[in-house]
């Protein structure tokens, strides 16, 4: 997920899928489901870093939990409207996820009512007729492995519809659900000719680069930017956290006496911005995580460009040490001489394929990279006035050097993109006033989050198996069932002002009952004939093939020969039922696009009054939190907030709709969703452990 809280990641999900479909591309929600570290999620991958595994992982999630935590953010992306949903490459409850007929048509399709198409992830397939009856639609890249020009699908799946493994309906439903959303976004009026290749930056290359095929033109360098940098930039800042800032050290004005900054994290990185493939390294300043999800920076302007050019704009002072290791000695005499230091540190994460010094795709652990605990207690021992800027994918621990009086400021600045040095100079002159909070808890200690990764196969040569047995209580919400306070709790964040908060109102709306939903299902419509001549599906005469390319077409008459096993058209291993197109019984708690509609009627509706008692101009994110009242449920779990920009000496008004989704918990016994009879609190306040206005809701 992109956080630990449901609802943020579910809000995160939803505007970022409106933004890209808006654009006219179809936005792909991932990975369903149960994706929670990269550790043992394939097992080629697992056996080159010299794991011996056969399968790839399981997370073992219960129907509770499954509900309220990981699916949430799912209902809300279809409730959106995305038009793909990628399955993930581990295995929920020993069922590969895109094998899952439980999870991708009666959770996802029926449960959710998914109109758009279900894609592997790039090897996530594992198996032919069972995985297009379990309701993937598209297999990618294709390949059963990678680079093989063998597939589960292609030709088998020609044979596989013509022998009646798989059922015309089906393959008719898979089409239908790619189109649809192909239309939905409006390609079919934007559609512009491929001008670039994801394989080389070459002006001129192999158009089939697997195998050396079509030489030519392959990349016309567009340059479609626009004016993104103004975006990225107010993106990045308006994205940073300030979470420490005593006796208001921040912001600066640029007229400091002596500025140093300190840290590999503040500069270029000796390679070059896109020097280490798919940003595989943490050399300079982090400005992406690593992974095949990264793209090539245009420029990345750096930390210490930035505050330089705001030093030397105002003919200041400003030197740099850059070095983590080797130069303790001029770390120290550098730090005597400044009045401000800024010290850059961080923390990096990326995909599982890729191991960045030993952290294969997660981390090892949750402390500062390269050095980043001694640089600071370096600069620290000579400078009382250290602001520190910390870099980082996820959670640190800062517990042992963030109480240090002489560390004045701290700010968390995420990976904030190619304008990184710009946006926390934003936020360190005061251009931009801080507003953001943090996505998750920074706890003392790791042991503090009650649970971890699984770093050893557990299971010998079987698939590891990831209990998660903390259920719904992770993050914040853990450590409130334990009584242990964070350093900084789950939805902090400082502003260079002040706010206040008052006025808590709640009206409540007269809405109809839960009725689960109920009847029967169409027919699944079967569209059009097709021939079952195999001879109608060889390939044309004097058709070019392209090596390891993946057709439908099939090469012989013989079917027995062009599937190339010897239990060709044996359907023992499906299950009863698993070809039947006729009407089915609905979902109880389905009905509409993101579940059933009676889940989001209105019941309550929140206000508060958010006033501005500083001396800035300023926002403000006030949150709302639920106390659902069971004994098994979290303390508070989040359920809206709001970004709102008050000027100094007013108020405004804090509007949350509350639905009945929001109060609901799954009921594992009538698997559905159920309002209990236990009291309901709701709470405001800035952050999940300060929450000055509360009120019964009944």
């Amino acid at each position: 997920m992109l956080t630990p809280d449901p609802v943020l990641t579910g809000v995160a999900m939803a505007e970022t899928i409106k933004g890209i479909q808006d654009a006219g591309v179809i936005a792909c929600a991932k990975h369903f489901i149960g994706y929670e570290q990269e550790h043992f999620r394939q097992v080629s991958e697992a056996l080159g870093f010299g794991y011996n595994i056969t399968d790839t992982i399981s997370s073992n999630i219960d129907d509770r939990t499954l509900h309220e935590l990981y699916l949430w953010p799912f209902a809300d992306a279809v409730r959106a409207g995305v038009g793909s949903i990628m399955c993930s490459y581990n295995q929920i409850n020993n069922s590969y996820a895109c094998s899952n007929a439980y999870l991708q048509n009666y959770i996802l399709k029926g449960e959710l009512g998914f109109q758009g198409f279900v894609m592997s992830d790039w090897g996530a397939h594992h198996g032919g007729v069972n995985t297009a009856l379990a309701g993937l639609d598209m297999s990618m890249p294709g390949d059963a492995l990678f680079g093989s020009g063998t597939s589960f699908w292609g030709s088998n799946l020609t044979l596989a519809v013509l022998n009646g493994s798989v059922p015309e309906w089906r393959i008719d439903d898979m089409a239908t659900r790619i189109l649809t959303s192909w239309y939905y976004v409006g390609r079919d009026n934007n559609t512009i000719p491929i001008n670039f290749s994801s394989w080389t930056t070459d002006t001129f290359g192999w158009l089939h680069d697997l195998v050396g095929e079509g030489y030519g033109l392959v990349n016309q360098h567009v340059d479609v930017r626009g004016e993104h940098a103004n975006d990225i930039r107010n993106m990045a800042a308006r994205g940073t956290v300030l979470l420490k800032n005593v006796k208001n050290t921040l912001p600066l004005t640029g007229k400091e006496k002596f500025t140093a900054v300190f840290g590999e994290d503040a500069a270029d990185s000796r390679f070059g911005p896109n020097g280490c493939s798919d940003r595989g390294c943490d050399n300079g300043t982090l400005g992406m995580a690593w992974g095949s999800g990264s793209a090539g920076f245009p420029y990345l302007v750096t930390p210490l460009t930035a505050i330089q050019n705001e030093v030397l704009r105002n003919q200041g002072i400003i030197q740099s040490v850059t070095d983590n290791w080797d130069a303790d000695s001029q770390i120290l005499q550098l730090a005597r001489q400044a009045t401000h230091a800024i010290v850059f540190v961080n923390s990096d994460s990326g995909e599982g394929y890729l191991s960045v010094d030993g952290n294969e795709g997660d981390r090892q652990n949750l402390t500062l990279w390269q050095n980043g605990e001694n640089l600071i207690k370096n600069v620290t021992s000579q400078c009382n006035n250290t602001i520190v800027v910390l870099h980082s994918t996820g959670p640190v621990l800062v517990d042992s050097w963030v109480h240090n009086p002489n560390i004045t400021a701290l700010v968390w600045a995420g990976v904030p993109g190619q304008e990184s040095g710009n946006s926390i100079a934003d936020i360190l002159y005061g251009r931009v006033n801080p507003a953001a909070r943090l996505p998750f808890t920074m706890a003392a200690t790791r042991e503090d989050y009650g649970t971890d990764l699984l770093y050893w196969p557990n299971n010998g040569e079987k698939a590891p198996q990831s209990e998660f047995t903390e259920g719904v209580f992770i993050d914040y919400r853990a450590l409130d069932r334990a009584a242990i306070d964070p350093v900084y709790e789950f939805g902090f964040g400082l502003s260079y002002t002040n706010f206040t908060y008052s006025n808590l109102q709640i009206a409540k709306h007269l809405v109809g009952n839960y009725t689960p939903n109920s009847g029967v299902t169409a027919p699944a419509p079967v569209l059009g004939n097709y021939s079952t001549k195999l001879s109608d599906y060889l390939f044309p005469a004097n058709f070019s093939k392209t090596t390891a390319y993946l057709y439908p077409n099939v090469n012989t008459t013989d079917a027995v020969k062009d599937y190339g096993w010897t239990d060709y058209g044996n359907s023992d291993f499906i299950p009863k039922g698993a070809r039947d197109g006729s009407p089915q019984p609905v979902n109880p708690a389905g009905g509409a696009p993101g579940g059933n509609p009676k889940l989001y009627d209105v019941l309550y509706t929140v206000n508060a009054t958010i006033t501005n008692t500083g001396g800035r101009d300023g926002e403000e994110v006030p949150q709302l939190y639920i106390s659902l009242g069971s004994p098994t449920d979290p303390k508070v779990v989040l359920r809206g907030f709001e970004r709102l920009s008050i000027d100094q000496g007013q108020s405004t008004t804090f509007s949350v709709d509350i639905t009945r989704r929001d109060l609901s918990n799954w009921d594992v016994v009538s698997q559905n969703w159920v309002v209990s009879n236990y009291t309901k609190t709701v709470f405001v306040g800035p952050s999940s452990r300060n929450l000055p206005l509360s009120a019964k809701l009944y």
